[in-house]
């Protein structure tokens, strides 16, 4: 790692992850003012955004070399992890951004080009290992957001919400602002009833009282 090792804490993380094309006007979406961290190929990501990196974390097997060199040179903190690692260059950058002491973090990309790293980087947002952390995603497939105790979702009138329940039942689910509510009842691994429900006005709540849930929702027509 460049640098002595220490970074400024903060409390929101925008984490930049490869395999997706950037979606255009993307950056409105972010949050103003949050520490960047690329994992890997995000690197170049960020650039295509305009964003300045902290910290680039990865085995660097799909990051341009040159950019890589460039960063470090400017003084961005690089973590070179070997190539068999326990874990995928994302959520090596989730433990990054815990490590900064983050308590949101948004990640942008990492569905792309592989449905085995798009289905691990997914079930990582709702891992209980983060669950002190707001975990949330954004790609071209759609926003998802991680949901451990209590969320809100945004959206427009109409949107598609579906909730999916991981790693286990999903219990005392109860919602308000959607179509379809659901009061204090209990979403399996597998079923498919928090399918297809809708937002009936720009924000809804998700609460549960053990479990997780990922909350899909569509991209913003903003964008």
């Amino acid at each position: 790692m460049a640098g002595d090792g220490s970074f400024t804490k903060t409390e929101t993380v925008v984490l930049l992850a490869g395999g997706d094309p950037v979606v255009e006007g993307l950056r409105s979406m972010l949050p103003e003012g949050a520490t960047v961290v690329a994992a890997d190929s995000g690197l170049e990501q960020a650039a295509r955004l305009g964003l300045t990196v902290a910290v680039v974390v990865g085995d660097f097997d799909s990051v341009d070399l040159a950019a890589l060199a460039d960063a470090e040179r400017a003084g961005v903190a690089v973590e070179r992890h070997p190539a068999a690692k326990d874990h995928t260059d994302l959520e090596l950058a989730v433990l990054t951004a815990e490590r900064l002491g983050a308590k949101r973090v948004v990640v942008v990309g990492g569905w792309g080009g592989r449905i085995d790293h798009a289905l691990a980087n997914l079930l990582v947002l709702a891992a209980p290992r983060y669950a002190a952390l707001h975990l949330e995603a954004v790609g071209t497939g759609g926003r998802v957001v991680a949901v451990h105790d209590r969320a809100e979702l945004t959206g427009a009138p109409g949107d598609l919400v579906t909730l999916l329940a991981v790693g286990g039942p999903a219990h005392g689910v109860t919602t308000r602002g959607l179509q379809y509510p659901l009061r204090g009842e209990t979403l399996e691994p597998g079923a498919t009833r928090g399918v297809s429900n809708v937002l009936l006005e720009q924000r809804a709540t998700v609460e549960l009282t053990s479990g997780a849930l990922l909350a899909i929702l569509p991209i913003p027509e903003v964008v």
